[in-house]
């Protein structure tokens, strides 16, 4: 079974009517909609915005579905002139900009579970390569794969991105993918994120966020599909 946890509710309505059938279930008031998506058994949810509400819903998806892969799609914002509004980031891994003990001496980023410490939490390679592939058909979008930021800020200053962008090496930032990774790191379930720009690192405005997410939704849905076609 592939798990998706959404960003956005758009994207969950879209899914569900790609869905054969589907049954649902409420658990601390998220909603998953579980059924067949080109034969393959999949679970949706919207997960809210930010890190506590994605792991939250992550671990529940865990513990109750027991997906062999859960996928985290939604919209992100450029920390690079390498990817712009419409285009498509792939994590090779993501980390949590927000995270920081720097003045106990860490690195910027270091996460401090029971057993170890670390800053990356790598995607699963086969499932973030099959998510590239299944974007090759996407009319005039760029998709590239690289490093996601996420943390419990809405990024909008420019320097302030270019400044996590540089300690980080990453391509894009938003507010829930690395949670659901760390989530998925320690219960040992393979992950990858999918984001569509919605803005740029010199903060273009080409039309209205509601009307963008649109497009993203459509974007990510048809990239699910066509992945869960391969």
């Amino acid at each position: 079974m592939t798990g998706i946890i959404c960003a956005m509710n758009v994207e969950v309505q879209g899914l569900i009517k790609k869905m054969e059938s589907s049954e649902t279930k409420t658990v601390a008031g998220a909603t998953f909609y579980c059924g067949k998506i080109k034969g393959k058994d999949v679970v949706c949810t919207e997960c809210g915005v930010g890190k506590v509400n994605a792991a939250m819903t992550a671990q529940i998806m865990i513990d109750l579905y027991h997906p062999d892969v859960i996928i985290n799609s939604g919209v992100a914002g450029s920390l690079s002139r390498e990817v712009s509004i419409g285009d498509i980031v792939i994590s090779k891994d993501c980390v949590q900009h927000d995270m920081d003990t720097t003045q106990m001496g860490d690195p910027k980023g270091l996460i401090w579970f029971a057993n170890e410490k670390r800053i990356d939490l790598p995607a699963d390679e086969t499932t973030a390569q099959k998510l590239f592939d299944a974007c090759s058909d996407l009319i005039d979008t760029k998709v590239i794969m690289g490093r996601i930021a996420s943390g419990d800020t809405f990024v909008a200053d420019r320097e302030q991105r270019l400044g996590i962008g540089e300690i980080f090496e990453a391509v894009s930032c938003e507010m829930e993918g690395a949670a659901v990774g760390q989530v998925c790191y320690r219960n040992e379930v393979p992950f990858a994120i999918l984001r569509c720009i919605s803005d740029d690192i010199d903060e273009n405005e080409v039309m209205s966020f509601d009307k963008f997410c649109a497009i993203a939704a459509e974007k990510s849905i048809k990239a699910i599909e066509n992945y869960l076609a391969l």
